[in-house]
């Protein structure tokens, strides 16, 4: 009898340590799948209080749980809830993968490297955006190794692949810091001269996927210019200073305080999207370039980069038509993008800073999201 009292309250004991759990995770049966004879899975990693799931199908992000100043838990990026709806999108394209091998766009679907011209697929207004129609989104990356803390996957994007010179290895690992930092790493090779500059694109919301706008965020970026771009976002080539401009996020504003503003660059993109030029204290070293902070929750981030640049998109073409993991509705400015990078369509502009990678020459980028509550 006293046995099976004992055994008892160990089963309501283990029963109510599950129901305490801050959140559920994703099942890794719906991600599960063979696509062009390689294996897609999802993969759970944790550090400090973050977990985050991810999927070698584009090397995306698809969870990512971050605790508020109270402790309690949100999934703070966008996603979809299984494989299917990543391969056979009718939505966001981009959402948490890494895009490239240029990130952001390359005017025209054209570029001339060392007297060579190239032609790359046209997927955004006659513009290549974020590597072509079948970019680093869109292919299934090798799982080289799997921790409890970090994920390092690999993926060789062949010479001429849509379009681009050079065999490119690339090696990326996505850690969890016990600072509850989640950074990423790359690190890419090539056999010819070809140009490089990835870049990962979560769309975040620190109250939670589909919870309401990012409007009333606070948002710092130490950057004293940005590119202006044209009516198809392709930069003019100018550096357009920030001062007495709704660019100016040097000290923090809200998202929303200056957005909606009579202003070409702001119509151009139906909010903010565009490319900061940051004010680096040193060529290469990884600084601190921006912070994002939610008040409601207190939960907020730093990003730092050893990148010249920051793209700040402020989810101004989501609409509401195709809904999240959660079946909420991903609508108008309920995400903001910090993309680090080199400048949009740099392999057009001698002047901006080179994505010109070349044999022996090693591409390396540093980004990490340093999560805090307050």
């Amino acid at each position: 009898m006293k046995k099976l009292l004992f055994g008892a309250l160990l089963l309501l004991a283990a029963s109510c340590t599950k129901k305490q759990e801050p959140f559920a995770l994703l099942p890794v049966s719906d991600f599960d799948t063979t696509l062009n004879g390689k294996a897609v899975s999802l993969y759970t990693i944790r550090g400090g209080d973050l977990t985050m799931q991810v999927t070698n199908y584009g090397a995306r992000v698809v969870t990512l749980w971050a605790p508020d100043r109270e402790g309690r838990y949100e999934d703070v990026v966008l996603g979809y809830q299984n494989i299917d709806r990543y391969v056979n999108n009718t939505g966001e394209r981009f959402l948490g993968a890494v895009v490239g091998r240029c990130a952001n766009r390359i005017a025209g679907g054209t570029f001339t490297l060392d007297g060579e011209t190239y032609t790359l697929p046209q997927n955004d207004h006659g513009q290549t955006l974020h590597g072509g129609l079948n970019g680093l989104d869109r292919v299934v990356w090798n799982v080289d190794s799997v921790k409890a803390d970090r994920l390092v996957l690999s993926y060789l994007a062949a010479d001429g692949e849509e379009g681009f010179p050079g065999n490119l290895s690339i090696t990326m690992t996505y850690t969890l810091t016990p600072e509850n930092g989640f950074k990423i790493t790359y690190r890419a090779t090539t056999d010819k001269p070809t140009v490089a500059n990835i870049s990962h694109h979560s769309f975040f919301n620190l109250k939670g996927e589909g919870n309401g706008t990012v409007t009333d965020n606070l948002l710092t970026i130490n950057g004293s210019a940005i590119t202006p771009v044209d009516s198809v976002l392709i930069p003019t080539g100018e550096i357009l200073p920030v001062e007495g401009t709704p660019f100016d996020f040097r000290s923090a504003r809200t998202i929303g305080e200056r957005i909606d503003q009579e202003n070409v660059q702001l119509k151009n993109g139906r909010g903010y999207d565009m490319n900061w030029v940051i004010d680096r204290k040193s060529p290469d070293g990884v600084e601190w370039i921006a912070s994002l902070y939610e008040p409601v929750s207190g939960r907020g981030f730093e990003v730092w980069s050893d990148q010249p640049a920051l793209q700040f998109y402020s989810g101004n073409f989501f609409d509401g038509s195709t809904t999240g993991k959660t079946g909420k509705p991903l609508r108008f400015r309920e995400s903001v993008a910090l993309e680090t990078q080199k400048y949009p369509d740099g392999p057009n502009h001698p002047d901006f800073p080179s994505t010109i990678l070349r044999p022996g020459e090693v591409y390396t980028h540093t980004c990490l999201y340093k999560f805090f509550t307050k």
